[in-house]
């Protein structure tokens, strides 16, 4: 494509439908197929220690090259039976924590770590919520960030939310030529923005979520081509050419140290989504600073403190006493009235009514100026001279 070509848009929404179409393609090798594909010794381990085995998530040892590695991927079937029994690649909790397992052990034993992300999201059920997958996802999150070995990370097909997330945070992010990456599948976002999900290619279109698009976000790092008609029709010569990209990759991170390598990787997620703020005049300027979080929870005391001192600074004025006479004629309303202390009963006069106030104190909230009256439990209040 030309720069300053014109592009029917009909034809680009059909295009990029195309890429979501192929990377969903039932036949495109997953993370097994590739590792056995391209590496040798691979030893396949299971259970996250605390739950069981999550058949969505495969990962264990293997040798790419000669390099010694810890391999995690997420691990999608080639046919119903196996689609059921791998969960359609949707992780559940124990999926996750036994991915945090194999990111610790990769520490551990001073290993690289090689991800493979294919997934449409993690799995939403009740059984999954129960189980904590928020959690999970976040503290693989977590984990990654502060793993101190090299990550590179593989997007082999769908890299769907924070399911794929868990599994993505490298320091180098490849991707194939036919995979997406997005924060929501295409119909979700349709269904959100124009509630239906029939709108689902113009969601793709508008998310960008196309390797190469992703790649001039800067998103990733390096789209690694697929062979011609894709990665299901010749998934061997997918596995070589991923084998030389993963190793090059392994070779440049190698020789770094630690301390650089986290320092990279935090700076490489804090800079996604900076953006260059323009004057009137056109003219670039710097963005404004965000405030650190001590100074957002000092303007968030500060925000409270208003409130309750009556947005100028001043404290609240003492609740002014009820007179006799306001209690005798708050004891003679009826049940209706939010201040009367029982069912129309009459309060004793020597005892002080726990009613607020009709009143509003000056800036309070209005749960601050009118607490509910105590709950009627069957009778009301009674004196103990009734």
């Amino acid at each position: 494509m030309q720069v300053g070509e014109v592009v029917d848009e009909q034809q680009l929404r059909d295009a990029v439908w195309a890429r979501v179409q192929m990377a969903r393609n039932v036949h495109r090798p997953h993370t097994l197929e590739l590792v056995r594909a391209m590496a040798t010794e691979v030893i396949e381990l299971h259970g996250d220690r605390l739950f069981r085995d999550d058949p969505a998530i495969a990962g264990g040892l293997c040798r790419i090259d000669g390099r010694r590695a810890v391999f995690v991927g997420h691990q999608k079937g080639a046919e119903t039976n196996e689609n059921i029994h791998r969960n359609f690649g949707m992780p559940h909790p124990e999926g996750y924590r036994k991915a945090i397992r194999l990111y610790r052990l990769a520490e551990k034993l001073q290993l690289p770590l090689v991800t493979f992300v294919d997934t449409p999201g993690a799995f939403p059920g009740p059984a999954s919520e129960e189980r904590g997958v928020a959690e999970a996802i976040a503290r693989s999150i977590e984990v990654m960030t502060t793993l101190r070995t090299p990550i590179v990370t593989v997007i082999t097909g769908e890299g769907g939310s924070g399911g794929a997330l868990a599994l993505a945070v490298g320091d180098v992010v490849m991707a194939l030529e036919n995979s997406i990456y997005s924060v929501i599948s295409p119909e979700g976002a349709a269904s959100i923005l124009w509630r239906s999900g029939e709108f689902a290619q113009n969601a793709a279109q508008a998310m960008r979520l196309t390797a190469n698009e992703q790649l001039a976000l800067g998103v990733i790092d390096e789209v690694v081509p697929e062979p011609a008609g894709g990665a299901h029709e010749h998934p061997d010569e997918t596995a070589r050419r991923l084998r030389a990209r993963i190793t090059s990759q392994l070779d440049a991170l190698a020789g770094r140290d630690r301390r650089v390598l986290l320092d990279a990787r935090y700076a490489r997620y804090r800079q996604m989504g900076e953006f260059t703020v323009v004057s009137e005049t056109g003219e670039p300027r710097a963005a404004p600073e965000r405030a650190g979080l001590a100074e957002r929870i000092r303007q968030l005391l500060d925000s409270g403190r208003a409130v309750l001192s009556g947005g100028d600074g001043a404290p609240l004025p003492p609740a002014t006493p009820d007179s006799e006479d306001e209690r005798h004629e708050r004891g003679r309303a009826g049940p209706g009235d939010h201040g009367a202390p029982g069912r129309g009963r009459a309060a004793h006069p020597d005892r002080p009514s726990h009613a607020q106030p009709a009143g509003r104190t000056r800036g309070a909230p209005g749960w601050l100026a009118h607490p509910p009256a105590p709950a009627d439990r069957g009778g009301g209040w009674r004196c103990r001279d009734e």
